[in-house]
């Protein structure tokens, strides 16, 4: 057959006399146990199509029970219409199950004034709507795990686009190898796997794929890295994709070596709340270090713990504020402050460095109603009145219904008079207002201060550990750019 090639959104045809058999494809199959339920995220481009072959010709050998999944975004009409029918053609010729859902990203990325919902870009929506629907999919028993074709190409573009964006090691490590939700895991087993190797296989295969024309679009940040950037810096160092790739794993492995080093020392270094007369410490107001432990560690160690501390309040930090805290803490004197982004503030006494965290919101115009978000449970959200980045999961899936579980959202809003608490270790539950005042909350940042709500009760509040709600797992991060699921 002579070698066709249609417009985007059409089957791509190759020729095959004398096709040699396709050479094995690098696959990470540590990542795969026998049993596992996996879906394979199949969008229909090359990537995924090739990932979906090479473990159905494994399939029996590694134990699996594949299925395959596709995603209809609602976006470029026909052809993603022509995707949905070649992914479950495909799916069908291969005896896989096949799981396919539809969503409007369009809709999805438009600002939502009623909840206060920020607009968000195309890709933004893409990426939490796919994740969303594959986080659903492992919950309902159908799937253990999600396997996506991210490959070392997509590493290589990821780890470039996160050293533009002034990236620390965590976000160097770029697209880890296993994500681990409450529901399941995605999978990655073709970080090692080029996408010429992967154009190589079909080719030989004599498999056809899918494109996606707005691969091609130099409106997205990656298309331009992609098309543009990497191809110039090739010309420098044609291994360049595979040294960034390397990059990717040795930031990962030494990120998780600080983890847990910084998990072993925190606790002797960072102290709660402000020391009280007599001996012991007030909490729930704040953190502090001691400065004079702080001048004998490493300049990494003192980054580290500093942004460790700053986390744990809800802030993070860059690399000008953290320079800016280690300053304060090593060269300031007793009474001098800093206010940082996100709301971190830091005040020097003669022998603790203290990091509190007020709301960034400014104050809500007379006559306008407080900023509200409703969170999906499980669920996340972005709040840009609170600066906040919420995320709910369901801690234990076969859990029982309760208070919590039972309805199918949570409210974050300002808190308001009559509102009660039960903090972690207390007697009873306590009066926001009260608990405001040990915090020494003045001023807008009285009026704005953040707190979730679910079923009447609030199981979230700024500032301070609440008693934990049985089922449930809350996260609050400062509001800054995600990573790059993809």
């Amino acid at each position: 057959m002579a070698n066709r090639r249609f417009s985007p959104g059409c089957w791509r045809y190759h020729p095959l006399v004398h096709a040699p058999l396709p050479p094995p494809l690098p696959l990470d199959t540590a990542l795969l146990t026998p049993g596992l339920r996996l879906a394979v995220g199949l969008s229909g481009g090359a990537d995924s199509v090739a990932l979906l072959r090479a473990l159905a010709e494994r399939g029996r050998e590694l134990g699996l029970v594949l299925h395959a999944a596709h995603l209809h975004h609602g976006l470029r009409g026909e052809e993603a219409d022509a995707d949905l029918d070649f992914a479950r053609e495909l799916a069908g010729s291969l005896g896989v199950p096949f799981h396919q859902a539809h969503v409007d990203v369009a809709a999805e990325a438009r600002p939502d004034p009623a909840s206060c919902k920020p607009a968000e870009t195309t890709e933004e929506a893409a990426r939490r709507l796919r994740y969303a629907w594959f986080r659903r999919l492992m919950a309902s028993g159908e799937v253990d795990a999600i396997a996506t074709a991210h490959t070392l190409d997509d590493q290589a573009e990821t780890v470039l686009a996160k050293l533009l964006r002034g990236a620390w090691t965590e976000g160097l490590s770029g697209i880890h190898p296993v994500l681990q939700y409450p529901e399941g895991r995605i999978l990655r087993p073709f970080l090692a796997t080029t996408r010429a190797q992967v154009e190589a296989y079909l080719l030989a295969l004599g498999q056809p794929w899918q494109e996606d024309s707005s691969n091609r679009h130099l409106t997205y940040t990656r298309n331009r890295i992609r098309h543009q950037l990497l191809p110039q810096l090739e010309t420098w160092n044609p291994r360049l994709r595979e040294l960034l790739a390397h990059m990717a794993e040795l930031a990962r492995d030494e990120d998780d070596w600080w983890q847990a080093e910084i998990a072993r020392l925190a606790p002797q270094l960072i102290l709660p709340g402000r020391p009280v007369r007599g001996g012991g410490r007030a909490a729930g107001e704040g953190l502090a270090i001691d400065v004079t432990r702080f001048a004998a560690l490493a300049p990494a160690l003192q980054r580290r713990l500093l942004r460790h501390a700053a986390g744990r309040l809800g802030a993070n930090p860059d690399f000008d504020s953290t320079q800016a805290l280690r300053a304060l803490a090593l060269t300031g004197r007793a009474g001098q402050k800093r206010e940082l982004a996100q709301g971190l503030r830091a005040e020097r006494t003669h022998r603790e460095l203290r990091l509190t965290l007020a709301p960034t919101a400014s104050p809500t115009a007379p006559g306008q109603p407080a900023p509200q978000y409703v969170i999906p449970i499980p669920g996340r959200v972005q709040a840009p009145a609170f600066g906040l980045h919420i995320e709910i999961a369901l801690s234990a899936p076969a859990l029982a219904p309760t208070s919590a579980t039972s309805g199918a959202t949570a409210l974050l809003r300002s808190w308001k008079p009559g509102d009660r608490v039960r903090l972690r270790y207390s007697s009873g539950p306590r009066k926001v207002k009260e608990v405001l005042e040990r915090l020494h909350v003045t001023g807008s940042s009285r009026a704005l201060w953040p707190v979730v709500e679910v079923g009447g009760r609030i199981v979230w509040m700024q500032g301070v550990e609440v008693e934990p709600e049985p089922g449930l797992t809350l996260t609050a991060e400062p509001l800054v750019s995600s990573p790059v699921e993809s």
